[in-house]
């Protein structure tokens, strides 16, 4: 049986960050129905999309939910959108602050209609403070967050990461909140308002950072690959065949790594080597220990640099690129591949959760149709009969499935 089998999720999150939370509460078996305006749905739909069909942005963060096309904006819609409340545990959303309040869908009227609701917000920096009103996006949240802070070159300009931790960061960070509140409601029957900050978020990833007050300035410095931290070498190094991604990280920061290592490049004299005798004098002597780690693993594939030096002991890791997380022997015997069947899409892969339970198992399913299950729900949850549908879906108040309209 999946983990959560049994929480229902009413899902009216956006683009990346709410979406990804929802995401992975659905991975581990909730039932997420995700609640879009008619006609025109999450505007993740439309990202970068081609083709006339859904975003693979969009199918990448709504997989394994059911979406229910309905009218908020609309006195029968907003009442149908209560009356499901009442059947569910969870609302969650990512809107604009007051969004919610405006649409006379705020935490107090949910809870109105079902006190033991859990309302679930995400916010680019929270719901109080100077900031509140201010709009946020993945690159706002991590400059704001101090994430770029200390991210590049120190005598050049901050630089963001690739990686969306500010979107889908908050995200799993809301997840785990409203599986504490949920876990919290078992007990006591009680219901409550849960909420991520973005900013807040991405702070939380620079932890480390902030301990570099104890023993220098208490404004961390920009750090690159070359970290230098307890030992060196501990930097990126070329691979062949010289290609943007061909590169293998090597962490040397114990002196049992430092002989390993040594070992490993087959220069076992190097560590008898006086320039290199002790942790500071690597590091006073970096470049030209970096020379000569380079000269070793330029002549290796950074596949083949990644195993020999790993069976050595040593962490090690090849630079995968985004092709290589979809292909690689690694990850696929692992699982962490799938491939998805989309009705307009068709089949496409992509990185499965990175959830492994023994006793919790879920299937895969593609992103919905906007309002592939608006009729199906409301059937299911509220007994409206086939001329109640036909009605709601005449007068616009609810919308049946279909595929986005051509570009």
């Amino acid at each position: 049986m999946p983990a959560l089998d049994g929480m229902k999720i009413l899902d009216l999150t956006q683009y990346e960050a709410g979406t990804s939370c929802t995401q992975m509460l659905a991975w581990l078996g909730a039932e997420v129905v995700k609640v879009e305006q008619p006609g025109v749905g999450d505007p993740g739909r439309h990202t970068a999309r081609t083709g006339g069909v859904d975003s693979l942005y969009f199918l990448t963060f709504n997989g394994n939910k059911r979406s229910v096309a309905l009218n908020l904006r609309s006195d029968e819609g907003r009442r149908l959108f209560l009356d499901l409340v009442k059947r569910f545990d969870v609302v969650a959303e990512n809107f604009t602050l007051g969004t919610m309040e405006r649409l006379g869908l705020g935490f107090e009227v949910l809870k109105e209609a079902n006190p033991a609701i859990i309302y679930a917000t995400l916010k680019g920096f929270g719901t109080t403070g100077p900031y509140k009103d201010f709009k946020c996006f993945d690159m706002i949240a991590q400059a704001a967050g101090g994430a770029m802070s200390i991210s590049g070159y120190p005598d050049r300009e901050p630089l963001r990461s690739g990686a969306t931790f500010g979107d889908t960061g908050t995200g799993m960070t809301l997840a785990m909140q409203i599986l504490a509140a949920y876990i919290q409601r078992l007990r006591t029957g009680e219901g409550q308002m849960v909420e991520a900050s973005m900013q807040e978020a991405v702070s939380n990833f620079v932890r480390t950072a902030m301990t570099h007050g104890e023993r220098a300035d208490p404004v961390a410095p920009r750090r690159v690959n070359r970290t230098g931290a307890g030992g060196s070498p501990s930097d990126l190094f070329p691979c062949a065949p010289g290609g943007p991604n061909d590169y293998v990280f090597i962490h040397v920061n114990t002196s049992r790594f430092w002989d390993a290592l040594c070992i490993a490049i087959d220069q076992p004299e190097l560590a008898e080597d006086q320039r290199f005798a002790t942790p500071a004098l690597r590091l006073k002597n970096l470049d030209e220990l970096q020379a000569i780690v380079s000269s070793w693993t330029r002549q290796h594939t950074k596949w083949e640099a990644m195993e020999h030096l790993a069976k050595c002991g040593l962490p090690a890791g090849a630079v995968f690129d985004t092709l290589d997380l979809l292909e690689h022997p690694h990850l696929v015997e692992r699982g962490m591949v799938s491939e998805i069947d989309h009705p307009t899409r068709g089949k496409w892969k992509m990185l499965s959760p990175p959830f492994h339970m023994t006793r919790s198992k879920v299937a895969m399913t593609p992103a919905p149709l906007l309002g592939e299950h608006t009729d199906e729900v409301l059937v299911e949850e509220l007994g409206l009969d086939g001329p109640a549908l036909d009605r709601l879906a005449g007068s616009g108040v609810t919308a049946r499935a279909h595929a986005m309209a051509a570009d």
